[in-house]
């Protein structure tokens, strides 16, 4: 059990996804982002599980078979795709779930979410392509998310990665969270 070490990261964490939804206009998610890791619930399990170079919820997950914080965790906050995860409109749909879309200013915040936890596990060995990469890695099987959620994550994710925080940030805040679509060198900002 490692409560310092635990709570120490979730600070560190919560305080550069506050810095950047600052920088966007988004205040008051910035500061009542992840709030619920203080909960017994989550920040018991995080403190237990604890390692400090990934997400404890991935070594619960691994020991017991599921993450309860994790599953406490998104149910609460809407800036995780999961959170807008419900029964598929259609009663023939086989999937029987499907994701609703997310408001830009949740997809801007989970952008904010990746890119602070990418750097907070990665420490010196992140970049700039780092969140865009484990979203990469992860995107065939997350089926469930909406496709327009999905297009405007990869898009600011390889935003990010080719011409980097600040003028993602200035183009989040001046252009996707107004629901413009000014085009972008790499193309213009999906529909």
């Amino acid at each position: 059990m490692n409560a310092i070490g635990h709570f120490l990261t979730i600070t560190k964490h919560h305080n550069m996804v506050c810095a950047y939804c600052v920088r966007a206009g988004l205040i008051l998610q910035g500061l009542t982002h992840d709030l619920s890791k203080l909960s017994p619930t989550e920040f018991l399990v995080g403190a237990k599980y604890y390692q400090g170079t990934r997400s404890p919820n991935n070594a619960e997950r691994e020991d017991i078979g599921v993450s309860t914080a994790w599953l406490h965790h998104k149910g609460r906050n809407r800036h995780h795709y999961e959170y807008w995860i419900d029964y598929a409109p259609d009663p023939g749909d086989p999937r029987g779930l499907a994701g609703s879309p997310m408001p830009r200013r949740y997809v801007a915040e989970m952008i904010f979410d990746r890119v602070s936890a990418s750097k907070v596990y990665q420490g010196e060995r992140y970049t700039d392509r780092s969140p865009l990469d484990y979203f990469l890695r992860s995107r065939e099987k997350s089926w469930y998310i909406h496709p327009r959620t999905k297009r405007e994550m990869e898009f600011l994710l390889r935003m990010w990665a080719d011409r980097g925080e600040d003028y993602t940030i200035r183009y989040i805040r001046d252009v996707f969270l107004r629901g413009g679509k000014r085009r972008h060198r790499k193309g213009a900002l999906p529909s």
